[in-house]
């Protein structure tokens, strides 16, 4: 460990912290019932229904490394969705709300008062008004400081950028820069977090490496340090006159090393650059429970990934030729997250090919640049590489069952090499440091699998998608997935089935920039899904409606597996059954 670098932090803490990331997670699957998707959750017993929540006292205005909560309503109301997906997701948060509700009452004590956020009403404010009077129920603003003009910022990040490149904020949406840049290229618009949190009056961000080992099955690592990018201004909150202040607003590196304030220092705790570890012990010296900190990073990471993989799944299935396996592939992704001052963590991207670099450009005079090593990067980076490869080395289970046997170690001359430098009882990874990526997955897949079922929707579109190579179901690949799984009816004729893949496929492809290839997308499938399951069980919520036909439709294609596997076997008694390839990941 270099000199400077804070104790990291210990297996007990992490093993707790990930104990805690599932107890949240179970708690939270047992409450929804099938299945459900969205931000990492409270703890089961702080958690309330996020349309009345008890009310408090309006906070004092929290210092750096606060950890104190004001829990506060939503905006407003949804409108009733539009969609099956949309409905969903509802449903999902409605149950967890029920779930909730039932810890409404604590140690037996009088029911807290409710209250309403009425700061979106609009033109239903007096109508709301004196309905919560009716109720006697409390009404809170969410606006800052009581102003009712105060008004979102907003953040704009140009699509396929990077490195900061042409990101900036506005108040208008309307604003005749976002229109411009809409135009020639598009865009994501996000609303900017106001209240992030701070250490040194600077904006931070955190960048985490998490290796995505394997697809099917799922593995999921996350390295227990990584790096923490300031901003080189003192943080206020956007207004119209610092909106242009990208050094106070923005954390990217590759913008902050231009500015005059830039710190380069080779202490891990101290710079403009840090470890995620010296962080955490700074937080902890506050008082802050760090092992609840990394118990959301979990569940936000495991979460993140769990959405992203049925799509990766069908980008993989079109790479990999018949009939030859897959190749050993791995994707070390990098996390960008922002902790809030109430610590809870949110993501704001995901990169698929994250900067591993190790030195850092020093400007030796206008213009002209020296690259330097960092030693932050260092530390955090060769770790995450070092120990992916060690995690991934197709010898690991030939040196594992040697370090288990050595006596047989010199019965061939392959192995004579492998112990003359040492112990022939040390395993050949003794001189390292212990591995710094943490399994997550499927180490707590119990407790996440209720957010599987788009996955399982995956697995049952890409059965059906015949060609390799291919992206998009065709029309006889849905007709042969309905009557497999025996989803027609007398009110669900193959005249209805063709006709509502027609529907679904021409609206997904009219949103779809890629026009090469025709056929019903991955999403479009989805949703073709959650309407066969409305019509299937019509007296159940929509998730268990959703979780029971995908039951269904895999218990039909199990028994036609196993009737073509007997049939084959009558065939070719001497035959053996091919075996089920399980792929690998590929490079995003």
């Amino acid at each position: 460990m270099r000199r400077g670098s804070p104790v990291r932090e210990p297996a007990a803490e992490w093993e707790a912290a990930g104990a805690a990331a599932a107890a949240e997670a179970r708690a939270a699957g047992e409450q929804a019932g099938a299945g459900a998707a969205g931000e990492p959750e409270r703890s089961a017993r702080d958690e309330q229904p996020k349309a009345l929540a008890p009310s408090r006292a309006r906070p004092r205005a929290t210092e750096e490394g606060d950890v104190r909560v004001s829990r506060r309503l939503p905006p407003a109301l949804p409108l009733a969705p539009s969609t099956p997906a949309a409905q969903f997701f509802c449903q999902l948060a409605k149950a967890r709300a029920r779930g909730s509700g039932r810890g409404y009452r604590r140690n037996s004590g009088p029911l807290r008062p409710v209250t309403v956020d009425s700061s979106k009403a609009r033109t239903s404010l007096d109508a709301l008004k004196i309905s919560l009077r009716q109720l006697r129920w409390k009404e809170v603003r969410t606006v800052k400081d009581g102003d009712p003009t105060w008004k979102p910022t907003f953040i704009v990040k140009p699509d396929g950028g990077c490195q900061g490149d042409g990101i900036y904020l506005i108040k208008d949406p309307s604003d005749t820069r976002l229109t411009g840049t809409l135009q020639s290229r598009p865009a994501v618009v996000q609303e900017y977090i106001r209240k992030p949190l701070l250490i040194d009056k600077l904006k931070f961000d955190i960048r985490l490496y998490v290796l995505l080992k394997s697809l099917e099955p799922l593995e999921i690592y996350i390295a227990k340090d990584g790096l923490t990018r300031f901003c080189t201004e003192p943080y206020q909150e956007p207004n119209p006159h610092n909106l242009h202040h990208i050094f106070m607003h923005l954390t990217n590196y590759s913008l902050n090393i231009h500015s005059g304030k830039f710190v380069h220092s080779d202490c891990a705790s101290t710079g403009s650059k840090r470890t995620f570890s010296s962080i955490l012990c700074r937080l902890s010296s506050k008082g802050v429970d760090i092992r609840k900190v990394w118990s959301d990073i979990i569940s936000l990471v495991i979460k993140t990934v769990i959405a992203l993989t049925p799509e990766l799944k069908v980008f993989y299935q079109s790479d990999i030729p018949t009939g030859r396996p897959g190749p050993t592939c791995f994707q070390i992704l990098g996390f960008d997250i922002l902790l809030m001052k109430n610590l809870k963590p949110m993501l704001l991207e995901v990169n698929a090919n994250p900067s591993m670099r190790i030195e850092h450009e020093y400007e030796l005079s206008p213009g002209v640049f020296e690259n330097i090593p960092s030693m932050v990067d260092e530390e955090v980076k060769v770790a995450v590489i070092r120990d992916t490869l060690r995690l991934i080395d197709p010898l690991k289970k030939k040196k594992e069952i040697q370090s288990q046997q050595p006596e047989k170690l010199f019965t061939s001359k392959e192995n004579l090499d492998y112990d003359l430098s040492g112990d022939p009882n040390s395993s050949p990874d003794a001189h390292l440091p212990s591995i710094c990526l943490k399994q997550v997955f499927p180490k707590y897949a119990k407790q996440f699998n209720y957010l599987r079922l788009v996955d399982r929707m995956a697995n049952l579109f890409i059965r059906f998608l015949g060609i390799k190579g291919t992206m998009k179901l065709g029309p006889t690949g849905f007709r042969t997935f309905i009557r497999n799984c025996k989803l027609s009816s007398s009110s669900l004729s193959m005249a209805a089935v063709d006709i509502l893949y027609i529907d679904i496929t021409r609206r997904w492809n009219s949103m779809t920039l890629n026009q090469r290839e025709s056929g019903m997308c991955l999403q479009a499938f989805v949703e073709a899904f959650f309407f066969l399951a409305q019509r299937k069980f019509k007296m159940q919520p929509l998730h268990e409606q959703v979780a029971s036909l995908i039951d269904l439709c895999e218990y039909h294609l199990s028994l036609l597996d196993e009737k073509r596997l007997v049939c084959g076997r009558g065939r070719r008694p001497h035959s053996s059954p091919p075996q089920q390839m399980n792929p690998q990941p590929s490079q995003l």
